[in-house]
């Protein structure tokens, strides 16, 4: 249980030890500074501790801001400060500080103006407790402690001197309507246009209504999982009524998408293990609505649009490749130049309102994105549905590529090494593009984005032109090579970070093509699989390096056998193997790679849950 110290005389008329309970603190009076001490010695050290001021006055929700939200390992507000079991050491060495500073009698040195004052312990001296929490912080910074500010807005939390000053300061608290500020604070800045405007307005109050009920996120997004997965299997039905059912379950689903969110920031329910799960079942349920589609479409034997599925899943993860490169390959980099025209550009359209909205549009989020989908489900068929929606991400790839690309030249950065590591994490290369690196050594100008960008169009190209065949394997061997050659310099270009996303769609490609050309049904469905279990681990791949944890293990990258080890394996099997045995083996393999992957991520998350890994709350895709 969370404990609050509470420092100085209560004035008349506070609720301060009241609204710490209300927040789940034990709260614990402390008579004079050494006390203080004594009773944060007394806290558990795994327990969240703050230090408040009795005098202090404002809103609940500005406390809850600076005591609960447990992303950050210190925080503090005017008069009130806390810390979780990772900052407690800095917190008791701010404290000893204090306490040390004026004698070690408990005296802080000079009161605060206004300040009241109490009895010391036995010893005659005045001892002045009042702004102990306020200069702990001081201290904190002092010490070089990473101090988390909440962005209070018009919420008030103040420390006043005087009863005129606590009177204005009540007289504010009351003047402005804490609910709504909390529920507008729960909806998620630079949303697109259709959650903005369609979802958000109703969805923060179902929010709050799970959050009184007990609910949590991660309840949440389980239910709007098993609602996604529902809606998929309407679709599979292939009738008119299931394709309508589909569509409106998936806009449910999506409203309690963005429900989980908006009760995360309202009740301030962080998870290491909420996040993961929340960026992973969005791409589950999407992908299975894809499949969904696709047997519905297949119903009866009247279309088969496996291949459109598989298209629009390896164009959406290779979209969200290039974002996640682009913002790694950004963390901590260094400008050499001035800011770029592309840039100064964008802020100037920042300034024209409707701009902002049309380029949001543009991107297609996942707001546009599903309810595009659900409309066209309900009225048209799975066929046309796939079509527009390939038209309208090929058309939001090439957009927001072009510009970053434009951005990255016209603006050169340096690289940091952790940018660099990311972005060779996220290559995701295997045991032969290694091997490679270290028995041809680096030589000649550095071609990292030319080198991925040639390997990926000729295997890409091969499987295109001929299909299944012994000249696909030898042009999966000049991939292999490229690759090699891409990462074997540290990723530090200024266009190094198209190197993942090249190397996604030469995988995920090369399988799509060799699957449609192999003529048998059930090859594509199992293409299919075996793309989303790869797709898996390098979303996986992108929370861990997100969430500040590393890539995954060497072992499981070496045992999925890396993204050129895949190409080449499947190259392999398509010339080898006649189209059923083509089928099996597809299908074997996306079983292998998807246990593997799957057990060491759930191992993985689970843990770090258990473990006490610091929350996040990655906000992912803009909804």
């Amino acid at each position: 249980m969370p404990t609050a110290i509470l420092t100085g005389q209560p004035v008349p008329g506070s609720s301060i030890e009241g609204d710490l309970r209300a927040l789940g603190f034990e709260v614990r009076p402390a008579t004079d500074a050494a006390h203080a001490e004594t009773l944060l010695a007394r806290v558990p050290e795994d327990d969240r501790v703050a230090v408040v001021d009795a005098r202090f006055v404002g809103h609940v929700h500005a406390l809850r801001l600076a005591l609960t939200d447990p992303r950050f390992t210190l925080a503090a507000i005017p008069g009130a400060v806390s810390a979780r079991a990772a900052g407690r050491q800095a917190l008791t060495r701010a404290m000893a500080r204090e306490h040390s500073a004026a004698g070690g009698n408990g005296a802080l040195g000079a009161s605060t103006p206004g300040g009241n004052t109490t009895p010391g312990a036995g010893d005659g001296t005045t001892v002045v407790v009042d702004g102990l929490a306020d200069r702990i912080t001081a201290a904190l910074d002092a010490d070089g402690a990473e101090v988390h500010r909440p962005a209070l807005g018009s919420l008030v939390a103040a420390v006043p001197a005087d009863p005129q000053a606590r009177n204005e300061a009540r007289q504010a608290v009351a003047a402005v309507d804490e609910e709504a500020v909390r529920l507008k604070s729960a909806v998620k800045s630079g949303d697109g246009l259709f959650t903005t405007y369609c979802i958000s307005p109703y969805s923060r109050y179902v929010a709050r209504w799970c959050a009184r009920r007990g609910l949590t996120p991660n309840q949440v997004t389980t239910a709007s999982l098993l609602t996604a997965l529902i809606a998929a299997g309407c679709a599979a039905t292939g009738t008119r009524g299931g394709f309508v059912a589909a569509g409106v379950l998936l806009i449910a689903s999506f409203v309690l998408d963005c429900t989980d969110g908006q009760l995360a920031r309202y009740s301030l329910q962080y998870s290491t293990l909420g996040a993961w799960l929340d960026a992973t079942f969005d791409r589950a349920k999407e992908f299975a609505f894809y499949a969904g589609l696709a047997l519905g479409a297949t119903h009866g034997g009247t279309d088969d649009v496996w291949a459109l599925a598989l298209g629009a899943m390896v164009l959406q993860t290779t979209r969200h490749m290039v974002d996640f490169a682009f913002i790694e390959a950004q963390q901590g980099a260094a400008a050499t130049s001035a800011a770029a025209p592309t840039a100064a550009l964008s802020e100037r359209l920042d300034g024209v309102g409707w701009s902002v909205w049309v380029r949001r549009v543009i991107i297609l989020p996942i707001g546009e994105r599903w309810a595009m989908i659900a409309l066209l489900t309900a009225l048209t068929t799975p066929r046309v549905t796939f079509c527009a929606l390939l038209a309208w991400m090929a058309f939001a790839t090439l957009y927001t590529t072009a510009g970053r690309v434009l951005r990255s030249v016209t603006r050169k950065a340096r690289r940091t090494d952790r940018a660099a590591q990311a972005l060779a994490d996220l290559a995701d290369d295997g045991p032969l593009v290694r091997l490679l690196v270290r028995l041809v050594p680096a030589t000649g100008p550095r071609v990292a984005p030319l080198a991925a960008a040639l390997g990926t169009a000729a295997v890409l190209l091969a499987a295109w032109s001929w299909g299944p065949s012994w000249w696909v394997v030898l042009l999966a061997g000049l991939y292999t090579l490229c690759a090699a050659e891409a990462v074997s310099r540290p990723l530090t270009g200024p266009l190094d970070w198209l190197v993942p996303p090249l190397f996604r769609a030469g995988e995920y490609g090369t399988v799509l093509l060799l699957a449609a050309e192999s003529g048998v049904n059930g090859v594509l469905p199992a293409a299919f699989g075996l793309v989303a279990a790869v797709a898996y681990h390098h979303y996986d791949t992108v929370y861990r390096i997100r969430g500040n944890a590393g890539a995954p293990p060497a072992w499981l990258v070496r045992a999925t056998g890396g993204h050129e080890g895949r190409t080449l394996l499947v190259t392999v099997l398509a010339a080898l193997l006649t189209a059923p045995q083509f089928e099996v083996a597809l299908t074997a393999l996306a079983v292998a790679v998807a246990v593997l992957v799957l057990a060491e991520s759930i191992r993985f998350w689970v843990a770090a849950h258990q473990g006490g890994a610091p929350a996040v709350h990655d906000e992912g895709e803009t909804a």
